[in-house]
């Protein structure tokens, strides 16, 4: 198979020839169709993630077809169009019985713990528990939007952050996973606020549904948003990951406001230092959230082929599997707007 690999962090990724994959007894091999290029997959590049061992292919967005099926999958079968959340329960652990597959004690993440979808086929382990049906009306493409990305944002905004209609919502951060919290707070009726450095980004928040938008180089973030929403928000996603957004994101908050962090603190930004002060004295929350299980995938699919959100209207772009090495070796400046899918 046509494969994007790296032999060494930070090093060269170049494209090859390289084995098929074969499924094992519980898994099953998908023929990529599209596969999206996140920020996760530049962490696991740069060597951020304990979890990639080299020589490493990366991608972790992905849908398909699948191709090959092991002698112990039982609810699948060759042609059946799926995606898959980027972590994958084993189905057996605690955190799996109580239905909390997105943090299994035993994950399998393809283009992290395993190879992954910058590829023509990727193997994916234990898949009666974890595979996705795809609604025939909708594209692969747009299949691969939803990646780590979207369905992060939604459980993020939806389970995590328990958005309510009416409520302000401060965004911190419009890329893929930012550009997802806007469309889908204001799904339900919420006011998003979209923060960026960059104006043509945040156009795209408005257009998406965000009703303010802050550029933080040209403005104090917290006070614009205290300004915006007459006193702080209710629910605030840091959806980048950095000591100034995670901050930023906090101290926007009004009494007994929720903080979920979508975005990764790797590398020189792990670990910040946080106010504790105003989270003690104002009652506020601070939430993780990691993933979505594969069992809660339908309401959401639903949605979108019924029109009412639009995950499709921030693809920017579909690129070859060349192309989209350097696609994924810029994604740190920053530049572009919406999501960017490799086609197969």
């Amino acid at each position: 198979m046509r494969a994007a690999y790296f032999e060494q962090f930070r090093g060269p990724i170049q494209v090859a020839t390289l084995p098929d994959p074969t499924p094992g007894p519980n898994a099953v091999v998908i023929r990529v169709h599209a596969t999206g290029i996140c920020r996760s997959d530049w962490h696991g590049w740069q060597g951020h993630d304990s979890d990639v061992h080299l020589p490493h292919v990366p991608g972790h967005e992905l849908a398909g077809t699948i191709e090959a099926v092991g002698a112990g999958v039982r609810k699948w079968k060759r042609g059946d169009r799926v995606t898959v959340p980027f972590c994958v329960g084993c189905g057996d652990c605690p955190q799996c019985h109580q239905g909390q597959q997105q943090i299994c004690d035993h994950y399998f993440q393809p283009g992290f713990t395993a190879w992954g979808s910058f590829a023509e086929y990727v193997a994916i382990d234990h898949a009666d528990h974890n595979l996705v049906r795809l609604p025939e009306e909708m594209d692969f493409t747009t299949a691969a939007v939803l990646g780590c990305r979207f369905i992060t944002a939604w459980r993020g905004v939806t389970a995590q952050g328990r958005v309510r209609g009416g409520e302000w919502v401060a965004v911190h951060g419009c890329g893929g996973v930012g550009l997802s919290a806007i469309m889908i707070a204001a799904a339900f009726g919420a006011n998003p606020i979209a923060i960026d450095i960059e104006e043509e980004k945040l156009a795209l928040a408005k257009a998406l549904g965000a009703v303010a938008a802050v550029n933080a180089r040209q403005s104090d973030v917290v006070a614009a948003v205290r300004e915006i929403s007459k006193g702080g928000v209710q629910l605030s996603i840091d959806a980048l990951g950095s000591h100034e957004t995670c901050r930023n994101s906090i101290l926007s908050l009004r009494k007994q406001g929720r903080h979920v962090q979508l975005g990764l603190l790797s590398g020189s930004e792990a670990n910040p230092p946080l106010p504790m002060g105003a989270v003690i004295s104002n009652e506020l929350e601070i939430i993780g959230s990691h993933g979505m299980q594969a069992y809660q995938f339908p309401g959401m699919l639903d949605l979108i082929v019924a029109g009412k959100i639009q995950p499709q209207r921030m693809l920017g772009k579909v690129v070859s599997l060349e192309d989209g090495i350097q696609e994924l070796m810029d994604l740190n400046s920053f530049k572009g707007t919406g999501v960017t899918v490799i086609g197969f």
